[in-house]
């Protein structure tokens, strides 16, 4: 009767409306605080998942599954805190399947408070970072100054520097062997492009035999044309071909019979005297080239023992840093490209001076007016040229070089040898393709 009562009186049916709809306020109420908790446990976990994928990149390549699994737990955990979270599983999976990828998950749950009167005892989270390497490959070849003014303002100790550095930047770029190679191309004058290719049907060895050798006339005759202008029936005699140093200078130019422009473009030599590389026992050559590599280590031996010496050439430099690219001579073909996969080209031309000499001319307006062709055909090609000029002695900046560049923000004019490591650092930057995907 009393409760028949109670629900009939108008006076008390607030209080039981009130009573019902209490539930459903607490419990909203109540999962707006869960959800709260949750979704800063998520945010949490979805940073710390990111640094862990971040992190794991370039260890995957090297890590068994497992390896990568424990190692990827760990540093989540170390980046994670948030109590609340339980039952927290994080997944690596490193795939090479359409290119190196890494994708981390994580998994977890936090404790519902107030949902529990809805029946809710848990709330799930959850969350995923995926690294992917960008499907560019980087062939890049490296047309370094060993001229002897490197010897001054410790210019050539910091090209070494830079260029190690460099090479590490390359070397950590790569998840796979293949994916960069470098070259290597010390110039002075001359190249220096191996004395072990001495039997190499694409050297040609006229010049050179005709100065290296001995004349039957005896001491002071010292090559063919002033040992043909003694008295009687003089002999000249080559020396060994084993004696060559592995110098040889410009390819056939314009001044050549030919008239073929092999000291400005790639193509390889053939039968023509014009297209071969020209011997030459120059007293400076310089290291000697690597074609296209990733022997890290090997590069970095070259490297440390380049030293400074001869005069400046940079057009052999450049013609021989995109030979090597394309293949040719002293260059063996490069690897075929994959078709999975996008390729840059690139050359890095560094001098510290302005030509000086070359094979067919000896000023500076020829020679510069023939390496203005070689990097026109350069770009042509699709190759990307970065130019530096390491300008310590208040030489006039180079229209040469700021042309030559593919565009006006790849060339650098620095004015101290420690600007070397800087810029090459930040070419090394601009050339690594690892991003992020989310």
């Amino acid at each position: 009767m009393f409760f028949s009562r109670f629900w009939q009186d108008r006076r008390g049916s607030v209080a039981p409306m009130f009573a019902i709809a209490v539930i459903p306020v607490i419990g909203l109420t109540g999962a707006a605080i869960d959800y709260s908790r949750a979704n800063s446990a998520r945010t949490g976990m979805q940073a710390a998942i990111d640094a862990t994928a971040l992190a794991m990149a370039k260890l995957a390549p090297t890590l068994t599954s497992d390896e990568l699994k424990t190692k990827a737990n760990a540093y989540f955990h170390a980046m994670f805190n948030h109590p609340e979270a339980k039952n927290i599983q994080v997944t690596p999976n490193y795939t090479t399947a359409g290119g190196p990828q890494l994708t981390v998950s994580v998994t977890g749950s936090v404790e519902a408070t107030f949902m529990k009167i809805m029946g809710y005892d848990n709330m799930n989270i959850g969350s995923s970072s995926t690294v992917k390497w960008g499907n560019q490959r980087l062939r890049v070849a490296l047309a370094l100054d060993n001229t002897g003014s490197m010897a001054s303002a410790g210019k050539i100790d910091a090209l070494k520097t830079a260029t190690n550095g460099l090479l590490t930047q390359l070397r950590t770029a790569a998840t796979t062997n293949g994916d960069v190679y470098v070259s290597i191309i010390p110039f002075v004058k001359d190249v220096n492009v191996g004395a072990g290719n001495k039997g190499a049907s694409w050297i040609d060895w006229s010049d050179w035999d005709n100065k290296n050798g001995t004349c039957s006339k005896g001491q002071g005759v010292t090559n063919y044309s002033d040992c043909m202008l003694e008295n009687g029936k003089p002999k000249w005699t080559p020396a060994s071909h084993d004696t060559w140093n592995g110098c040889v200078t410009d390819r056939g130019g314009t001044n050549t019979p030919t008239g073929q422009d092999y000291d400005t473009n790639a193509n390889a030599p053939g039968s023509s005297q014009s297209s071969k590389f020209l011997a030459e026992q120059y007293g400076s050559c310089p290291q000697a080239v690597m074609p296209l590599s990733y022997d890290w280590t090997a590069m970095n031996t070259l490297v440390n023992n380049m030293s400074p010496g001869g005069n400046t050439n940079q057009a052999i430099g450049l013609a021989h840093a995109w030979m090597s690219l394309v293949g040719g001579g002293p260059y063996p073909t490069p690897p075929a490209k994959d078709p999975n996969y996008s390729y840059s080209d690139v050359i890095i031309l560094l001098t510290d001076g302005l030509n000086t000499e070359d094979r067919w001319f000896t000023d500076q307006a020829s020679i510069d007016a023939r390496q203005t062709l070689t990097c026109s055909n350069v770009k042509a090609a699709g190759v990307t040229l970065y130019t530096i000029q390491v300008n310590t002695d208040a030489d006039p900046t180079s229209a040469l070089l700021q042309s030559c560049a593919s565009t006006s923000d790849k060339f650098y004019l620095l004015t101290s040898a420690s600007q070397m490591v800087t810029v090459f650092s930040q070419i090394g930057t601009n050339l690594s393709k690892l991003r992020i995907a989310k």
